[in-house]
């Protein structure tokens, strides 16, 4: 099959979406189809990656993102020789989707990777949350059902769409992720290159340090810990915007020696970072599917987080982890639990690197190309349409102009 991902921004952005198209798409192509990514922006990037397209786009200040309203001409017309499209974003991609391949009798793929409404919150904190809901349920249920499948990657995601009014049918498929890495650690990064003792324990956090990974809310649960347990630390793997106020805000919660701030680490040092923890700590309540939580079990850690679609989805709470309500004293209460418990957390941490096979690369591009596969099949008939070969005449002849 020919299968296109659309997505509003790729690499050189670091997202969890980015690793795991990218991932996806290798898994894809070693299975024997052809994956062409199409987005916008960064059209001078050198990519390692065959047959990303890009179109011109304006950058969005520094967000990564780049706003245009069509694909260039080539873009286009390799579209419209697609088997399945499969658009990972809703408002731009996702509207293109439906605008190039509809009506050619394409069918069009939806998953929806994020918790628009609460990025909303965190970036425009004077949005009124109200607005963003509103926004969210008169956009998305109309989208959907203009799709020809809609995916959430998680049972908790599923019910927010069924909140903001999406009645299409909705199906539960995990995003995949490379588990090996994480499973099979050759290195491990040496504690003394922090000045951490061996008896110590490490709390670690990967992600972006943005507004919505909720990381001053860590940070202080972290104070509170480190108050109650004088061992403790709290390594903090990432960049982003938010990270010099990060610095500051640990600076004046008096925690700053133990908090160990790395930087951006490229993808496959991580898990010699992961395996120098003991357990993996997250206070974010805007993610859809975890892929870094999933990492972090698939390397034999417990993990704790806030009760929330995705997290909630992801970790059991007292066997894989901890789940805590949104609320600083229950949130606190179980990271101390967690760093005071060695062998109850090893054991935690033997049952995260279980549950966390059902999310192998693997199993979830069997799952999905079986979609595609059903809806290719199904789609076929109206592709071998009069109206749709009297289409693709036309985009012949516009390709030869």
């Amino acid at each position: 099959m020919k299968i296109a991902m659309l997505v509003d921004r790729y690499k050189p952005y670091v997202s969890g979406i980015t690793n795991y198209i990218s991932l996806n798409k290798a898994s894809l192509e070693k299975a024997g189809h052809e994956v062409y990514v199409f987005t916008f922006g960064d059209e001078d990037y050198p990519d390692t990656e065959t047959r990303i397209i890009r179109s011109p786009g304006i950058p969005l200040v520094d967000t990564g993102y780049y706003i245009s309203l069509a694909y260039q001409s080539e873009a286009r017309h390799l579209l419209y020789t697609m088997d399945i499209v499969h658009a990972h974003h809703p408002f731009l991609s996702g509207s293109l989707a439906l605008r190039y391949c509809r009506r050619r009798g394409i069918p069009i793929i939806f998953t929806n990777h994020t918790r628009y409404d609460l990025y909303a919150q965190a970036y425009l904190p004077n949005l009124p949350e109200s607005v963003s809901e509103t926004a969210m349920r008169a956009f998305l249920p109309t989208f959907c059902r203009a799709c020809s499948l809609v995916i959430a990657p998680s049972a908790g995601m599923a019910g927010v769409l069924a909140y903001f009014g999406v009645d299409s049918p909705v199906k539960v498929i995990p995003n995949g992720v490379d588990l090996n890495p994480f499973q099979r650690i050759d290195q491990v990064i040496e504690r003394s290159r922090f000045g951490i003792p061996e008896e110590d324990v490490i709390l670690i956090y990967v992600g972006r340090l943005g507004p919505e990974k909720n990381l001053p809310f860590l940070l202080r649960s972290f104070s509170g810990t480190a108050q109650a347990y004088e061992h403790v630390h709290l390594m903090i793997v990432g960049s982003g915007v938010e990270e010099e106020n990060l610095k500051i805000q640990a600076q004046e919660l008096s925690v700053a020696s133990r908090v160990h701030f790395t930087g951006m680490v490229q993808y496959s040092d991580l898990p010699a970072y992961l395996a120098m923890a003991d357990a993996f700590v997250t206070a974010s309540v805007t993610e859809v599917h975890p892929l870094s939580v999933i990492e972090a079990m698939a390397a034999g850690m417990p993990v704790l987080g806030i009760i929330s679609p995705g997290v909630a989805d992801t970790i059991q709470d007292g066997e894989t982890g901890y789940l805590a309500d949104n609320d600083m004293a229950a949130f606190t209460a179980k990271m101390v639990r967690l760093v005071t418990i060695g062998a109850e957390r090893r054991e935690m941490g033997r049952k995260a690197r279980l549950a966390a096979e059902p999310y192998s690369i693997e199993r979830t591009t069997e799952l999905m190309i079986a979609e595609y596969a059903a809806l290719a099949a199904k789609f076929q008939p109206e592709r071998r349409s009069w109206r749709s070969r009297m289409r693709r005449l036309v985009d012949k002849w516009f390709e030869m102009q």
